[in-house]
């Protein structure tokens, strides 16, 4: 594993536990291990899910448990639902009501695979934990580089910006320096028995359901009004608490304020307390900007703030990222005092949203990253 930067004992095969999902990428992220000699073992890691969905835990962990019994491989299931529970729902729940729109994949990532899996695995003599991700951790006595995954369409650093150099000490991320075509492809070679498996999406570990569904079962929320620039009401949404800056569904438009071409609408703020959305035929419109705000209204104020390679300097020239998957905007950190970070990019950011994950680069260097104040 070239990228991961680990050396193995001559003396003693180093212990690696295996986050494995039952899908391609972790099951390939095993093989890999096993093949470079490592001592493996896989682990199939139980979280909480409500009753009231579909459950497919068990399934899930078939999958995972035919690939160990494939390639050799000791098998355990970790029962970590009071960490998920804890740790990703009832803290995504809690900032959606507050009005925030939290990631709960940084969290699941924080506080479960890298968190209690880690905690678990080191008990039981683990030197190393691996995921099936597609991110980069380059290990050397000097310091730890985290680089985005070599595949661009896949690359997962922008969940992993907790992550420490302490975190990064342990970690391996077996399959990060390919792209997916090449793990498919591996999959085959080692004759994997979920090789031709799709890719699975959803929220973290719960699976295939939206989540304002998964949230509208714990959160009450109450019809509001829709309100233009002007702040006249021109239409009527579910719950404010359940949408996003940037979301262009979710409300409804009453038909005689829709455009002769009937563009789409965003929401570009919400007020809570009140219960109403702003929305605009532009994603990026400020509304009731004064005169001294002008010079400010690109500034983005993130708290939290971890460095996972290094803490960049003063005026440094960054890349920034406010949505996975998203192009990233050239930037400059113009402050930092403590976890709070004061970031000026080179132009508007498309829907900035209180609650999400902004996260920093230099090149392929993930450097870190904090939660948009």
């Amino acid at each position: 594993m070239k990228s991961q930067g680990v050396k193995k004992s001559g003396s003693k095969a180093i212990r690696v536990y295996v986050g494995m999902s039952g899908g391609v990428d972790s099951s390939v992220s095993a093989a890999l291990l096993k093949e470079q000699g490592y001592n493996v073992t896989g682990v199939f890691i139980k979280v909480w899910q409500p009753d009231w969905i579909e459950c497919t835990w068990r399934e899930e962990r078939h999958e995972a448990m035919r690939v160990a019994a494939h390639l050799g491989i000791p098998f355990v299931t970790l029962d970590l639902e009071k960490e998920y529970k804890e740790g990703v729902i009832d803290y995504m729940i809690a900032e959606y009501t507050a009005g925030r729109t939290p990631n709960p994949d940084v969290m699941c990532n924080r506080e479960v695979k890298f968190g209690a899996f880690w905690k678990w695995a080191k008990g039981q003599g683990a030197d190393f934990v691996a995921t099936g991700h597609y991110a980069q951790n380059i290990i050397s006595a000097d310091g730890n580089k985290f680089l985005t995954g070599k595949d661009k369409n896949k690359d997962q650093s922008y969940f992993l910006w907790t992550l420490n150099q302490d975190d990064l000490k342990h970690i391996l991320f077996p399959v990060g320096h390919l792209e997916k075509p090449e793990v498919r492809k591996l999959a085959k070679k080692f004759k994997l028995p979920n090789a031709d498996k799709k890719d699975s999406q959803g929220l973290c570990f719960i699976g295939k359901i939206d989540v304002k569904d998964f949230l509208a079962h714990y959160i009450k929320t109450e019809k509001g009004n829709v309100l233009n620039g002007k702040g006249k009401v021109i239409g009527t949404h579910n719950g404010s608490l359940l949408l996003t800056i940037g979301e262009r569904h979710g409300f409804i438009i009453d038909p005689k304020f829709k455009t002769a071409h009937d563009e789409a609408y965003y929401v570009v703020s919400k007020d809570v307390k009140k219960n109403t959305i702003t929305v605009s035929n532009e994603r990026n419109a400020q509304f009731s900007i004064t005169k001294d705000q002008v010079n400010h209204k690109r500034e983005i104020i993130i708290s939290k703030a971890n460095w996972t390679s290094g803490e960049p300097k003063i005026g440094e020239l960054i890349q920034i990222r406010v949505r996975y998957r998203q192009a990233l905007t050239s930037a400059v950190v113009q402050s930092i005092s403590g976890n709070n970070v004061v970031i000026i990019p080179e132009r508007e950011v498309d829907a900035v949203t209180p609650g999400q994950s902004l996260v920093m680069y230099i090149g392929e260097e993930c450097l870190g990253g904090g939660i948009i104040k």
